[in-house]
């Protein structure tokens, strides 16, 4: 399996839908509400701007034959040369190694690519296959915000996990 990563096109629209609309992740992902296919559209259209000007990117993780989930850097900060992370893999390409693969290319497109020195993933405490894909790949536990996510009426802690780039 050759993984790449890629910008989003046009034909992501379904994909996207999809995942952003499973309620099953939005405990993962702050999400309370539906996303139009318009509002995805939307996203997809501009998603072309540099990380610069939007403070984010999103990529399609995909090979020859599959796309396998998303990986994004958001809340960019240029000065202090960080961004967060935040990866989903579709549920049938779980536990196959590609949340590790992605990790790796997105590491190494940011070192090439963009002046970052810190990747950070904010996640909840009961997300166990976020928290250990990030243990594995050099992420450090710096912090937990206690009671910081209200998800079905109850307060989840978010662990903050924080990998330097470069030295």
């Amino acid at each position: 399996m050759k993984l790449r990563l890629r910008a989003l096109e046009p034909s992501d629209l379904e994909m996207m839908y999809d995942i952003e609309n499973d309620e099953s992740l939005w405990v993962y992902s702050n999400t309370t509400s539906p996303f139009s296919k318009h509002t995805l559209k939307n996203f997809i259209e501009n998603s072309h701007l540099d990380i610069l000007d939007h403070k984010q990117v999103r990529l399609v993780i995909y090979d020859d034959s599959n796309s396998y989930g998303f990986i994004d850097l958001f809340d960019y900060n240029h000065i202090s040369r960080r961004a967060g992370i935040g990866i989903v893999i579709f549920e049938r390409f779980r536990s196959k190694g590609i949340g590790s693969l992605s990790l790796k290319l997105i590491e190494e497109h940011v070192l090439n690519h963009v002046p970052i020195h810190q990747l950070y993933a904010n996640i909840s405490s009961n997300n166990f296959e976020s928290i250990s894909l990030f243990k594995k790949n050099g992420y450090c536990k710096v912090g937990v915000k206690k009671d910081w996510v209200f998800y079905n009426n109850k307060f989840i802690d978010e662990v903050l996990f924080q990998k330097i780039l470069n030295k």
